[in-house]
């Protein structure tokens, strides 16, 4: 469904669930972006706290841990911390894996969870650190729709810095469990479906799916 051509793929990535395809680079990078465009009624969030900190993720692939940097994407990275405190990513499949491109998740395995944090747009940040290898960035359908979804880039892909992708963050231990993330679906799972039916749908359709077990602020 996604080619990820990589040039014009990208407009999407949008990874609200989407990278991008060629002219359209949505969900995360699909052509049809899951998270709907932006209205007036994204948060004009005010960041409360510039400090960096780490998440550790504890995953069915082993463990990684994400060092955020406010100074870099300040809104995207209050967003995560919210997320991260409410449990929001525990359970969550990696459900688009492409090889030498990234790896994204964020969509919870709750649909009820997913819908209640789906309109809670937050407004973007300024590009100010490069999507290379190991660096963290919320995916987007477009101009102020960044809400839940995010990636990790597996190799230098600057060329989404002029996309608007503005990453937050960067894994600064267990990069090899990343790369071990199981990739065999690519970009099969279907995001609506897994906006409808959560891990009842990936469970079934996609059982070797690596997962979230739980992800915590490191003191």
């Amino acid at each position: 469904m996604h080619k990820l051509l990589f040039p014009s793929l990208l407009i999407c990535l949008f990874l609200g669930g989407c990278v991008a395809e060629e002219s359209n680079v949505s969900d995360s990078f699909d052509p049809e972006p899951i998270e709907s465009s932006a209205t007036d009624s994204s948060a004009d969030n005010t960041p409360q706290d510039a400090s960096v900190y780490k998440v550790k993720f504890e995953t069915s692939a082993g463990d990684f841990t994400i060092e955020v940097h406010p100074e870099w994407a300040p809104i995207g990275a209050e967003r995560f911390k919210e997320l991260v405190e409410a449990s929001y990513y525990d359970d969550c499949r990696f459900f688009r894996v492409v090889k030498d491109f990234m790896v994204q998740f964020g969509l919870n395995g709750d649909p009820n969870v997913t819908s209640q944090w789906r309109s809670q747009n937050i407004k973007d940040d300024p590009v100010q650190e490069s999507n290379t290898r190991g660096k963290v960035t919320f995916a987007t359908a477009g101009p102020n729709t960044r809400t839940t979804q995010i990636f990790i880039n597996f190799g230098n892909n600057s060329f989404l810095d002029g996309q608007g992708f503005a990453p937050f963050g960067e894994v600064v231990d267990g990069m090899d469990v990343v790369d071990s993330i199981f990739n065999g679906y690519g970009e099969s799972p279907n995001q609506g479906s897994i906006q409808q039916r959560g891990n009842e749908y990936l469970n079934s359709e996609f059982p070797k799916l690596d997962y979230v077990k739980k992800a915590s602020i490191v003191e």
